[in-house]
């Protein structure tokens, strides 16, 4: 039985397990439908050229945890920002963790999805927000619909601003057999609210596991949401994030994405543009080594004029790693005034290392400011040989390039501990100790 079809076979095993009357139900059956009829996405697909996912899915998961993983504190405490007060969203092999996250209902509802779905008081919510921004055409985007169950809920009403943060950790924890994770997260910021979220997926120790995640953020009129993505996981497992955002006018939403680690890291970042004067901040920084491998494909769809748009994604590559940047830029014709830029430079620091960059403009109105473009390169060797001559060793002069080269994307980390927290994690990426923050 290939792992397609133990998928949609265990699906009715999983309605023994959820509430068949939830009208959310309705929509998870006609999302395995369209998995069905699409099956998942091969090298055929122009948005899946450089990157297949046979590696994964010809092994056999487990859907679902068969005994509760012993995990505490000490386990997980290093990969989550403990400097700062803040909100947790702790998921244990799929399974919110109680005791180790800190949630509330205190004027924000940051909570977990299981808890939304089933309790009545936010029926009309889930009815108004859920899979509404999602395209029926991508079937890992089906896939996690048909099997929504768990992950974060996080609900700002109409001008709050939480002073914390929130941080939604996923574990793995490698006990049990590898697991197939699809965890669902739902963002919602009302009008004039704001919101920052750091996110991660983890795995604690070797195993060959798979997650399938999905998130929808829903920004309101006047809204702030300041976004986080780490992925700086263990070399054996694999993460497919895909990402939903749905702006309304003047809202403001910013996304960092680091890719650190991993196997096979697939990044399908999605802005829709419902209003005027949207700002919309794409940003990634990725650090590859052995055979690793990291797509960023994203889409800022322009439907309303007056609005902006900033991408700036930089890799640094070596050994045999590979990199994939696939960006589109949509403006539509009613999208006059629109502000875009997109831009894709590359490091590769080894021969073997490979790099797939593909920026693109698809422009229907001619009243707009829009640009593209790429570099893949290699470090200055003017600049190495000048700072190998004032007696840098050549390690720690590679170090400050790369470092240098990072900047314009860390510079715009706005919570100091979790800048800090990046700047060591590249320094070890880098195997010196710099001495300095950027």
């Amino acid at each position: 039985m290939s792992f397609q079809d133990k998928l949609l076979d265990s699906f009715i095993a999983f309605e023994q397990v959820i509430d068949l009357d939830n009208p959310v139900h309705t929509v998870r059956k006609n999302a395995l439908k369209r998995f069905e009829s699409n099956g998942f996405p091969t090298k055929k697909d122009e948005l899946w050229k450089y990157t297949s996912l046979n590696s994964i899915i010809q092994k056999d998961y487990s859907l679902s945890v068969k005994s509760n993983p012993n995990v505490g504190l000490k386990d997980i405490e290093k990969y989550s920002i403990n400097d700062i007060d803040s909100y947790k969203i702790v998921f244990v092999d799929g399974v919110f963790n109680p005791f180790l996250s800190n949630t509330t209902h205190d004027g924000v509802d940051i909570c977990v999805l299981s808890a939304a779905l089933s309790k009545t008081k936010y029926k009309k919510t889930i009815t108004k927000y859920f899979n509404k921004i999602v395209p029926d055409d991508q079937s890992l985007a089906s896939l996690n619909t048909s099997y929504t169950k768990e992950g974060a809920y996080i609900h700002i009403p109409k001008s709050v601003l939480p002073e914390d943060p929130v941080q939604i950790l996923h574990f793995s924890s490698g006990k049990n057999k590898p697991l197939w994770l699809q965890p669902r997260n739902i963002i919602i910021v009302e009008e004039n609210a704001r919101v920052e979220i750091i996110e991660r997926h983890q795995s604690l120790r070797s195993h060959d596991g798979a997650t399938n995640s999905l998130t929808e953020i829903y920004a309101e009129k006047n809204s702030f949401i300041d976004y986080y993505k780490i992925q700086n996981d263990i070399e054996t497992s694999n993460l497919i994030d895909n990402t939903f955002i749905d702006q309304q006018r003047d809202s403001n939403v910013r996304v960092h994405t680091f890719s650190f680690g991993g196997k096979l890291t697939r990044n399908n970042l999605n802005f829709y543009h419902k209003g005027e004067n949207i700002q919309s901040t794409l940003k990634g920084l990725t650090m590859l080594e052995g055979g690793q491998h990291v797509d960023h494909n994203t889409l800022v769809n322009h439907a309303q004029p007056n609005c902006e748009s900033h991408q700036d994604y930089k890799g640094i590559f070596s050994e045999r790693s590979v990199g994939v940047f696939n960006g589109k830029i949509l403006v539509d014709q009613i999208a006059q005034k629109t502000n875009a830029f997109q831009q894709n430079n590359n490091i590769l620091i080894d021969n073997k290392a490979k790099v797939n960059s593909k920026p693109q403009l698809e422009i229907f109105a001619d009243d707009v400011k829009c640009s593209h473009g790429c570099t893949i390169g290699q470090l200055d060797k003017e600049a190495l040989f000048y700072l190998k001559s004032r007696g840098i060793p050549e390690k720690e002069a590679v170090a400050l390039l790369t470092y240098g080269f990072a900047n314009s994307i860390l510079k715009s980390v706005n919570i100091p501990s979790l800048k800090k927290r990046i700047n060591s994690l590249i320094s070890k990426k880098l195997g010196v100790d710099l001495g300095f923050d950027l």
